[in-house]
Parts: structure tokens; C-alpha cells; sequence
């Protein structure tokens, strides 16, 4: 188990890497503009990192177990940060959505922490329930109750993005921890169809939705960041441009060092570069999978199959978003775009991910357990 221990952490640390460099290369024009420093995003990425590293290094070493005791309050802590991010004078509203809490000089996006507390509960309470998990209250009303204050906590910021990124999470949690395939279908279907109600009563959200669809009608206003950084891979080309000589930063692409940073990867590297980056995300789902159907204990293999599919799929949707295969979701780009509380709480969690490989025995008797409770009700 050491070796997939290893490849995790030699991922993390490439993508973290990339981060640091592709920053350094897209964030110097508007920290400049912003802030007199051509250096001030790199100096707080670079702080954040050196917060984040140590929270890993905490959460390698505390027992994966301890944190099916924390479920509950976690839970509540979360609920009680988001409410607060939609209180007047105390949540941050930027660009028309509340999503931060500021302390003094830190502001905090309290949606990153529920993205690991609704992994936690959820794991926690499958793990529980355990065989009962079939039934429709415990293996549907109480779970999906729970997670439900938060996604709506979450949707109402707004933030749509995070909302459906934990909605998916969390029913693949339930379904891997043994809740039956039709209650979980019928339930994602009426989210579904609320989500798309919500969708046609928000004036932005559909114009977004029709601008992806037809962008070149929209080039000037809700499709300006796609079409851009679809030109960005087009500039970049095979072998791209050359790192630090990429055009589309210069103001054309909005968000380049935060959830577009992919795109000036692409310029300035190329397609290889590229390519490697989604390898890193597919090389990672792969390895924390395998750590978790060989956890020792259905909480640890959910806890971790919850983790890697969190951070792996964030990943893969954001690379689907820049390159235009689908809508705009203000979802950062893991351990590479800029963001302290993206990157504290995904290595927090990497730090999970860890202290459950090195508890694991590797048999293949737990792997068997758990391909089981995540194909029983088909």
C-alpha cells in the first residue's frame, strides 16, 4: 500500500507544482493592477500552501476514525458558516454571490469545508446503518436530509457549481454505502428537476446556459471567458507558446489565474502538458479508489472513496468547463488555481486519504466487502 501512498503524494505534489509556476506566469498583470505588487497572489498562495502542507501533515496522523465522532458537529459548524455567509455585514458578497467569511486579513469560502464535512456525515452514517442502509429512512430520508440542508445552503449563495459537485458526491456515497439504486434515481431526478426550475427563474444562469450552447452570439458578454479560452489552446497549439508568453492573460481572460488558469497551461505549454494534467486527475481517482476498497472498514472505504471522487471529479469538470464541453461553473482547478480555502481543504483531505492507506491491510477480502455494498441493490 506504501507504493500508492507514494504515487498520491507524488501527484499532489506535481499538481501543486504546476500551481506555483502557472501562477508566477498568469497572476503578475493583475496583481500588479490590484495591488501595486506584481507578486501578491504568488506571496498569498505560497502562505496558504505553507498553512495547507501543515494540515496535511495533521490529518495523515490523526486516526481516520476519529472523524466519524466529529460528523455531527462538523456538519452543524458548516451549516452555521453558510448561514453566516448570507447575513448582511457578515458574509462577503463578490461579483453577486455570497460565498466568504472574513477574518481580519483571511477571507474563508465555508462551501470548501462542507465539501469534506458531507463526505465525513455521509460516510459516518452509511457506515452505520450498515444493512439498513436498503431501508427507506435510514438509507434515504435521514442522509439525504442532511446533505440537503447543506446543497441548499450552498445553492442559495448562489453557488451552483459546488452545490452539484456535492450533490454527486453525496449520492454516490449513499449508493456505494448501500442505499437502493431506485430511491436514490427517483430523488436525483426531482433534484434535477428543481435544480432546472431554479436554473429558468435566474435571468444570468440561463443566459449562461444559452450562451454555451451559442457562443459565438454571446462573444462579448456571457461567452467572453469560453470563447477565450478555447482561443488560448488554439494560440498554444502542439507545444505552445512558451511559459510567460501567453497573450490571453493580458486582461482577455478574466479569471486566468484562478478558475481559467487550465487554459493558460494549455497556451503557454501546449498539449502535452495538458494531456498530463488530466492524467494526474485519472492517475489519482485510480489510486485513491484503490485505497478504498482496500480500507479495513466500510466507514474508511467510504471516507475515502468520498474524497478521491470530490477532488478527482472537481478536477475533470473544471478541465470540461475551460476546453467548452460544459457550462460555466466557477469551480477552481485542485492544488492548481489560486485559492487559499480550496487548497487548505483538499490537502487536509489528501492528509485523510493517507492515514487510511496506511491503516489499510490490503486484502482482498475488505475489497470484496466492498464491491458488494456498492453493487447490491442492482
Amino acid at each position: 500500500m506504501w507504493k500508492t501512498t507514494s504515487v498520491i503524494i507524488g501527484i499532489v505534489l506535481l499538481l501543486i507544482t504546476l500551481g506555483i509556476v502557472m501562477l508566477a506566469s498568469t497572476s503578475g498583470i493583475q496583481g500588479q493592477n490590484q495591488f501595486g505588487n506584481p507578486n501578491y497572489f504568488i506571496h498569498r498562495q505560497l502562505l496558504w500552501l505553507s498553512i495547507a502542507a501543515i494540515g496535511a501533515l495533521i490529518t495523515a496522523r490523526i486516526d481516520y476514525h476519529v472523524w466519524r465522532t466529529m460528523a455531527v458537529p462538523l456538519v452543524v459548524v458548516s451549516a452555521v458558516l453558510l448561514v453566516m455567509t448570507l447575513l448582511p455585514h457578515i458574509g462577503q458578497t463578490v461579483k453577486g454571490s455570497s460565498r466568504w467569511l472574513r477574518f481580519g486579513p483571511v477571507t474563508f469560502q465555508p462551501s470548501e469545508l462542507a465539501k469534506f464535512t458531507s463526505i465525513v456525515m455521509l460516510s459516518w452514517w452509511m457506515a452505520r446503518v450498515q444493512r439498513r442502509a436498503e431501508e427507506f429512512r435510514r438509507g434515504l430520508v435521514i442522509p439525504l436530509g442532511c446533505l440537503g440542508v447543506i446543497l441548499l445552503l450552498i445553492f442559495v449563495e448562489p453557488d451552483f457549481g459546488t452545490t452539484m459537485l456535492i450533490a454527486v458526491v453525496g449520492f454516490s456515497l449513499m449508493f456505494a454505502g448501500g442505499s437502493r439504486f431506485s430511491y436514490l434515481l427517483i430523488s436525483a431526478l426531482l433534484g434535477l428537476l428543481f435544480f432546472t426550475l431554479a436554473i429558468m427563474q435566474d435571468a444570468e444562469r440561463t443566459r449562461r446556459i444559452v450562451a454555451f450552447l451559442n457562443p459565438e452570439k454571446y462573444a462579448q458578454d456571457e461567452a467572453f471567458q469560453l470563447l477565450n479560452a478555447i482561443y488560448a489552446f488554439v494560440i498554444g497549439g502542439g507545444m505552445g507558446t512558451g511559459l510567460g508568453q501567453g497573450l490571453q492573460k493580458k486582461f482577455y481572460l478574466p479569471e486566468a489565474h484562478t478558475d481559467f488558469i487550465f487554459a493558460i497551461l494549455g497556451e503557454e505549454l501546449g498539449l502535452p502538458a495538458s494531456m498530463f494534467v488530466v492524467l494526474l486527475f485519472v492517475a489519482f481517482l485510480i489510486c485513491g479508489t484503490r485505497i478504498s476498497v482496500r480500507a479495513p472498514d466500510k466507514f474508511g472505504r467510504l471516507l475515502a472513496f468520498g474524497i478521491t471522487l470530490m477532488i478527482a471529479l472537481q478536477g475533470l469538470i473544471n478541465i470540461a468547463v475551460v476546453t467548452g464541453c460544459m457550462p460555466t461553473k466557477g469551480l477552481p482547478l485542485p492544488f492548481i488555481s489560486f485559492g487559499g480555502s480550496s487548497l487548505l481543504v483538499s490537502l487536509s483531505m489528501v492528509g485523510v486519504l493517507i492515514n487510511v492507506a496506511r491503516q489499510s491491510g490490503g486484502d482482498l477480502e475488505a475489497s470484496g466487502h466492498y464491491i458488494k455494498d456498492s453493487a447490491h441493490q442492482l
